[in-house]
């Protein structure tokens, strides 16, 4: 947040340049709070594409081991013995346990998803500032009363 500029001049202002600075002043801490909110929030999607794609490719791992773990079955049942059967399932639970690892690592990157924190505090603090802020009181002696006294 930039500080306004005071000179001794400064009083001499218009409202409307007032108006002006001051509009311009939360202009650009709207655009400040946005950008770090961006710079939060890209962090988090990352997070969330990583985990998003662990979470797909433990899915696709889980339906490769269903076929393969169901003709370890059929065979299995078939056989009654250590033949061709023990080998699918062998491959259908490697097929398992790497889904497993995948969907372990998807919780440990979902969980690490939080929200924005510096921009919630950056903007409760912006808010806490505008709401002390008062009006300057005009004096009686203000030049804006003595022009207009002079002009009736």
């Amino acid at each position: 947040m930039s500080d306004p500029v005071r000179t001794a001049d400064s009083a001499d202002r218009s409202l409307g340049q007032l108006v002006a600075t001051a509009t311009a002043e939360m202009s650009a801490l709207m655009h400040d709070e946005i950008a770090l909110a961006k710079a939060e929030l890209r962090q988090d999607a990352k997070r969330v594409g990583i985990g998003g794609g662990a979470i797909g490719i433990a899915g696709v791992f889980a339906l490769f081991s269903l076929p393969v773990l169901s003709f370890a079955a059929a065979y299995g049942i078939h056989n009654l013995g250590l033949g061709l059967a023990w080998s699918f399932l062998i491959v259908g639970g490697a097929f398992l346990l790497l889904a497993g690892l995948l969907a372990l690592l998807a919780v440990r990157k979902f969980k690490k998803v939080k929200p924005p924190e510096k921009t919630i505090a950056s903007a409760k603090e912006t808010a806490a500032v505008l709401q002390s802020v008062k009006p300057h009181p005009r004096q009686v002696g203000d030049k804006a009363a003595v022009v207009a006294r002079s002009s009736t």
